[in-house]
């Protein structure tokens, strides 16, 4: 197969080229079908509540507000051409323009999201000319609020509202005496005779591009990117900087799924998505294209070349020449969370597809505050509004430095931060501090041996404060009054920092039966055999750890399944996918190594027969005897029978036995659906291994 550089062509004898997208042919060219598009537009409703969708009138006014911006930039230009002594005939075509980045660019922005903009302009206008005359200009309009210049950063900014839209407006100069409105940024050969800074600047236009042109279809990848980016975020995995995912690399994971399934709609691209990252083996790194070298000696990611870049732990390389991995920040403990997060999303997904799930479930957020037995506190405070929001933007810079120190830690298998950041309570600070607080979960090592372990964190956070005290006064930013404190908190002192709320755990819903519907994935009509004097199983894996009607097909592949409902007989629900006759026996699986037979009542056998019986417990109930007045005594509760009459009901029995199972999600729910089933049914029941099969 030959591939050309954004896509390929194959040829199979006589028929047709088949086109393809990125490094590989596609896992499916498949068209949608008639659901698809449904499950589509439904996954667009599911969306509109969270506003990630704006309005006309809305696009139009950041349209307006682009136009003006681009004229500015003309006429600056203009000016500092005729300051600089161009003729008249050069400064009438010298250009310049405005380019669009990032989310606005994709075409992915949620309401009141900024604008990531580029002014570029021809070579005779500097750097310092647009942060002295052009932000000067700026500063006349009464339209623009909020300027500020931030000149000493890696990519160097302009941030300002203008007419209520924030823009962060970037500055590249290129080597051309005019800038003309077709101008593509997309050619290697604007780079040429460039700073570093300008570089870094035309990089974010570049990659954007570069990712439109090399997906398939763009309005499937855009709501499909639209629907990851609202996951990521609701999930709480959406923060470059604190070592998760920034918005160009969900893009450049969801452009990859279109790649790989070029004709599908959003809801199937939305389930590829997880499918494929769910499986993907990091730290092989993502790529839309084969990287290209420009002859250019910048420095791209290659790590046969850099010996850092084979430390990267979950690399997705940007598709414009320089190549750089836009997820350097990714630590041991984000990846295992992104992971965990992507299988979680496959599973959704899965029931969402079959119907028996919507697309709200998708976008529920996890309860972080219920997730850990330990917290890590992190306070940041300041004397001044001003000067606080400047201190927790460079605390929450260097946030993934702690953790990184917490990862090293021996004791400690994962440190979780969440991205939100929450503010201080008044009653433990002072009226006139403003305070900031992040937390990070933390997972202790389960030390053997051990009763109780002290585990000395001194060191690991006060690495970490100096590290950011050291920064603050490098760049001239700390001032009386900003403090940081790091403090190590249980779960249960949650609520003395957080609202109730937030650490309160969610009611659980009681089961009834018609909320037992919703089991309807976890129950199997399984055809069991007694042979051998023990209840044979395919497999050796625990029952207690089978979770779902796919698992206990992967752990028991050679026993006959079906999904079924509970039978009607049960609890009233009708059978969702077929109807099954009532089973001999019901198949609890508990939270433990132990299953649980229990068996339903049926009509005593006629006298003489023999009663089926598994590992003791009998199917009816014995026959009452009569006692010295003739009249029947009361049932006696079932015992477990010795070894040798065990043995000879095995004997006895040469049927093979239908089983109902049931496998609950946790020990509470397990309880709660012994119970009821104890209940309906008024079962006798016996906790027994099952013996496995050699």
């Amino acid at each position: 197969m030959k591939e050309m550089s954004a896509t390929g062509v194959s040829m199979h004898g006589g028929q047709q080229p088949q086109k393809h997208y990125g490094i590989t042919s596609s896992i499916s060219m498949a068209f949608p079908r008639e659901i698809d598009h449904q499950y589509t537009f439904k996954l667009s409703e599911a969306m509109k509540p969270f506003g990630v969708f704006e309005d006309e009138d809305e696009l139009n006014h950041r349209l307006a507000v682009l136009g003006k911006l681009n004229t500015f930039v003309k006429e600056w230009i203009a000016e500092i051409s005729e300051t600089k002594n161009l003729p008249p005939s050069a400064i009438t075509n010298v250009g310049g323009k405005i380019f669009t980045f990032g989310s606005y660019r994709l075409g992915v922005h949620t309401k009141g999201a900024d604008i990531d903009a580029l002014c570029v302009s021809p070579r005779h206008v500097e750097r310092t000319d647009f942060f002295d005359s052009f932000f000067a200009k700026l500063k006349q309009h009464d339209e623009i609020k909020d300027l500020r210049a931030v000149e000493d950063a890696f990519v160097p900014v302009i941030k300002f509202k203008f007419d209520g839209i924030e823009i962060d407006l970037l500055f590249a100069r290129l080597a051309l005496q005019t800038i003309p409105d077709n101008l593509d940024l997309r050619g290697d050969s604007h780079l040429r005779n460039l700073d570093i800074r300008c570089i870094r600047s035309l990089n974010g236009c570049r990659v954007t591009d570069e990712i439109l042109y090399l997906v398939p279809n763009k309005e499937n990848f855009r709501l499909t990117l639209r629907a990851i980016k609202l996951w990521a975020k609701r999930r709480g995995i959406y923060s470059n900087m604190l070592g998760f995912l920034g918005g160009v690399s969900w893009a450049m994971l969801v452009a990859r799924t279109c790649q790989l399934y070029p004709n599908a709609v959003a809801s199937t691209l939305v389930h590829k998505f997880f499918l494929v990252f769910s499986k993907w083996e990091w730290p092989n790194p993502v790529l839309l294209k084969q990287p290209e070298d420009s002859n250019l000696n910048l420095p791209v990611w290659d790590p046969r070349v850099n010996p850092s870049d084979r430390y990267h732990l979950m690399p997705i390389i940007t598709p414009a020449y320089p190549q750089q991995n836009s997820t350097y920040n990714v630590s041991t403990s984000t990846r295992t969370i992104m992971s965990e997060e992507f299988k979680y999303g496959l599973s959704v997904t899965d029931e969402i597809l079959q119907g028996k799930a919507d697309w709200s479930k998708l976008f529920e957020p996890p309860n972080f505050f219920q997730k850990y037995k330990h917290y890590i506190v992190l306070t940041a405070s300041a004397s001044t509004e001003e000067n606080h929001l400047e201190w927790i933007g460079l605390v929450e810079s260097k946030i993934r430095v702690l953790v990184g120190n917490l990862e090293r830690n021996e004791y400690i298998t994962l440190a979780h931060v969440n991205p939100q950041s929450f503010p201080g309570n008044k009653e433990s600070h002072n009226e006139n501090e403003f305070v900031s607080m992040w937390f990070i979960g933390i997972i202790f090592k389960k030390v053997e041996n051990a009763e109780s372990v002290n585990i000395d964190l001194t060191y690991d956070i006060q690495s970490f404060t100096d590290t950011v005290y050291r920064q603050a006064n490098n760049i001239n930013m700390l001032k009386d009054g900003m403090k940081i404190e790091a403090t190590h908190v249980k779960k249960k002192q949650l609520h003395q920092y957080l609202p109730a709320e937030l650490v309160q755990k969610k009611k659980r819903v009681m089961w009834t039966p018609g909320l037992l519907s919703h089991w309807a994935t976890c129950y199997f009509s399984c055809a069991f055999c007694l042979q051998s004097r023990c209840l044979r199983m395919a497999s050796r894996r625990s029952p207690a750890s089978l979770r779902s009607g796919r698992a206990l097909r992967r752990a028991c592949p050679s026993l006959s399944l079906a999904p079924v409902s509970v039978h009607p007989s049960l609890l009233g629900i009708h059978a969702l996918h077929m109807n099954v006759p009532e089973p001999d026996f019901l198949f609890l699986s508990p939270p433990s190594p132990e299953p649980v037979l229990v068996a339903p009542p049926v009509p005593a056998p006629p006298a003489g027969s023999s009663i089926p019986t598994v590992v003791g417990l009998s199917v009816g109930p014995r026959p009452a005897e009569p006692n010295q007045n003739g009249a029947p005594a009361a049932a006696k509760r079932l015992h477990q029978p010795a070894g040798e009459e065990l043995s000879k009901r095995l004997r006895e029995t040469a049927q093979p036995v239908s089983v109902l199972a049931f496998v609950p999600e946790n020990r509470r729910s397990w309880c709660t659906l012994h119970g009821l089933l104890k209940q309906l049914w008024r079962v006798e029941y016996l906790l027994c291994p099952l013996e496995t099969a050699d």
